[in-house]
């Protein structure tokens, strides 16, 4: 079963009996069917239902030659519902299954976002055919097994309008430095080793939380997990209707990229409030507007 499905609220399915009838309803009861030709000419469908808002499962498998439905995989999944980037994207498939993770040449970051698409179905029939990067519109959603809620940092006055200033010619000096720009280069090495002796300095007399505002990091050995640390823009309280167990559903920025975060709320540590931050380890998901 699926690492993150207590994420989506179904923390009480823990048998392959209760898996098998979980798939079934979704299958029987979709609110959303995709049918496609795969890269070997089968007929594939995914069948989607929600489960609380913008929540719920997929189901993914193939149609044999008498009709006959056969589910491979599923997965649960949470559709977010801000813009998040508007940067090049690429797309490859995964390895084990009939499905793909998309790339996203985001500088605010300061690596390459990789996430797993949601809207296969839509990519397979109206996706790009070539392999170059193209600019789409991305929303990120991320799905946390558990989660904490940080107090924010004291800031001054006109902090957040510097801030932003500051990210602004950021990303500026690194899409200068893509293209081979030497000064932009130099300048970016310099910012990173002031950066780094400030922080070495304050952490003698203060908490890593206290100094870091936001973070947006990959996790682990998989690529599409994430540690974040996002300030909380707009909290939702709803209830997965199969299982009863309710759901926190977050707004968070976090280095200047919006997107949705949900978590059950038996495993989020805190009460999220606007001003907030959250801390967790989420898995990356996106949607593409092709």
């Amino acid at each position: 079963m699926h690492t993150y499905l207590e994420s989506a609220g179904f923390k009480k399915i823990r048998s392959r009996r209760e898996m098998d009838r979980l798939i079934s309803d979704t299958v029987l009861n979709h609110d959303r069917k995709n049918l496609f030709l795969d890269d070997n000419g089968r007929t594939m469908g995914e069948f989607s239902r929600e489960y609380a808002p913008d929540i719920g499962l997929s189901v993914c498998g193939e149609f044999d030659e008498e009709g006959n439905y056969h589910p491979e995989y599923s997965f649960p999944y949470f559709q977010g519902s801000n813009i998040s980037s508007e940067e090049d994207v690429t797309f490859d498939k995964h390895a084990g299954k009939e499905s793909y993770a998309g790339a996203c040449e985001d500088p605010r970051v300061g690596v390459t976002v990789i996430f797993y698409l949601l809207n296969m179905g839509e990519f397979m029939m109206k996706g790009p055919k070539t392999p170059e990067p193209r600019p789409y519109k991305v929303r990120f959603s991320g799905m946390a097994r558990e989660g904490t809620i940080l107090l924010p940092i004291r800031k001054y006055s006109g902090w957040d309008e510097i801030n932003r200033k500051r990210v602004r010619e950021h990303t500026k000096l690194v899409n200068k430095a893509r293209v081979g720009d030497e000064e932009a280069i130099e300048s970016l090495t310099m910012e990173d080793i002031d950066l780094y002796s400030m922080i070495q300095k304050r952490l003698e007399t203060e908490d890593v939380f206290s100094i870091v505002d936001t973070t947006f990091a990959p996790y682990g050995v998989e690529c599409d997990q994430y540690s974040v640390v996002g300030t909380i823009n707009s909290y939702e309280k709803v209830k997965n209707t199969y299982t009863g167990e309710e759901i926190w559903k977050l707004v968070i920025s976090a280095c200047d990229v919006t997107l949705d975060v949900c978590i059950n709320a038996e495993t989020l540590y805190g009460e999220p409030k606007e001003g907030r931050r959250f801390r967790g380890l989420i898995w990356l998901l996106g949607k593409v507007d092709f």
